[in-house]
């Protein structure tokens, strides 16, 4: 008798390319070609407000962007996860085109509505996250269109919350690509002091003066922070606030923040359900993928140890249920379709964000975090009777003044 062909195992990065793709494919695809907006079967919140229902495309494309913006960095190669990199990357900068060409069936609905300013900021987070890749390539008539779009938001008056961080992005990118004489100084700096208003201790933020326990800690705060300072350090800006320094302290918060991720991680695959904004996934990891891919976790995590536990979330969430409708796209839900999870604001492209704990793809495949064996996270050895670290308050000890 023949012997049948050995399985051949896919390892945790392939899984995770080849999730990654099924997610952008059918966004980038259809949107490089101008066909996104006619071929995108939409979803809405059961109790959607009455804001213009274009939103969706924005929400898709930009959020989408900012997590596999990383992977994109990366140079082409001829494995076959190099051709799918590739592919995406020549899809993803025809649409960075489209999505601020007035001509284009695609063109977004830049500034008609508040909910904007945010998936605008997504869309220049993506190219903070590969400026050299993604932002450099675009022809100087796209670059311009961005900045004009982006001066443009600043009719929208965000809500004294999280929304700051977006003006913040948005500003201190237009820093960095065009310049301090562009950029509003003033929208980054408030935002940074309020930021550290509604810092309230161990690796948690406020959203706003008042503390809501969900995971807006992970979806928007440390990094969008992070980015914004950064962006301000590369533009080399010289105001009162001293972003290094600032810098520093945040880096810090959001190591501590990814410590408590990794400690919500079940030994199932499974993290706590609760807040606002659930449907966007694997999104609430963020802060730990972020620091994996700035290869700055703390000394307590692992690579080994973080690439096991999020690899277990990505198949609990996505190998059974049904994430997607029958164009490809997310649909309405946490872990398959359950649009009772939506709020007043979501639709199906708000869900992208879930593309977030993709960020680690941006190392290489020969980087430990793809290659060092994997290792039991900390709720497998707690549950397991083996030793694991404790877990203690962390204080602030970055102190700051402004520079004048």
């Amino acid at each position: 008798m023949a012997k049948k062909p050995k399985k051949v195992e896919q390892t945790d990065r392939e899984y995770w390319c080849q999730l990654a793709y099924q997610l952008a494919r059918p966004v980038l695809e259809n949107m490089s070609k101008g066909t996104l907006q006619k071929n995108m079967q939409t979803e809405f919140s059961p109790s959607f407000d009455n804001r213009n229902r274009k939103v969706v495309y924005m929400e898709t494309f930009g959020r989408l962007m900012a997590g596999i913006a990383p992977w994109l960095t990366l140079a082409d190669d001829d494995t076959a996860e190099g051709a799918q990199r590739k592919q995406l990357r020549e899809w993803a900068l025809q649409s960075y085109k489209n999505a601020v060409d007035p001509e284009s069936p695609d063109y977004l609905c830049w500034g008609v509505t508040g909910q904007n300013l945010v998936d605008a900021a997504y869309i220049a987070e993506s190219f903070l996250r590969a400026y050299d890749a993604l932002w450099m390539p675009l022809d100087e008539v796209t670059k311009q269109r961005y900045i004009k779009e982006y001066q443009g938001l600043r009719k929208i008056d965000p809500p004294y919350t999280n929304w700051y961080l977006f003006s913040s992005v948005i500003e201190s990118f237009l820093a960095k690509a065009a310049g301090m004489k562009v950029c509003d100084e003033f929208r980054v700096n408030t935002t940074c002091r309020k930021v550290e208003e509604w810092y309230v201790g161990d690796g948690w933020y406020a959203d706003g003066p008042v503390f809501a326990f969900d995971y807006y800690s992970s979806y928007v705060f440390h990094a969008m922070y992070l980015e914004t300072l950064q962006a301000m350090i590369d533009a080399k800006a010289n105001t009162r606030i001293d972003y290094q320094k600032y810098y520093d302290r945040a880096l810090q918060r959001a190591q501590k923040h990814a410590i408590i991720l990794e400690r919500f991680i079940s030994p199932e695959g499974t993290f706590p359900v609760f807040g606002r904004s659930i449907p966007y996934r694997m999104a609430a990891m963020q802060p730990l993928a972020l620091m994996a891919w700035y290869e700055k976790l703390p000394k307590d995590l692992t690579n080994g140890q973080v690439r096991a536990a999020l690899t277990k979330v990505m198949h609990r969430m996505f190998d059974e249920q049904q994430n997607f409708n029958e164009g490809g796209f997310l649909t309405i839900g946490f872990c398959g379709s359950q649009p009772n999870t939506a709020d007043w604001y979501t639709n199906n492209g708000s869900l992208y964000m879930t593309s977030l704990a993709f960020m680690p793809l941006g190392l290489p495949a020969n980087h430990p975090f793809w290659t060092d064996k994997a290792e039991p996270w900390t709720q497998v050895k707690a549950w397991n009777g083996q030793p694991f670290p404790k877990d203690h308050r962390w204080d602030d000890k970055i102190q700051t003044k402004d520079k004048w």
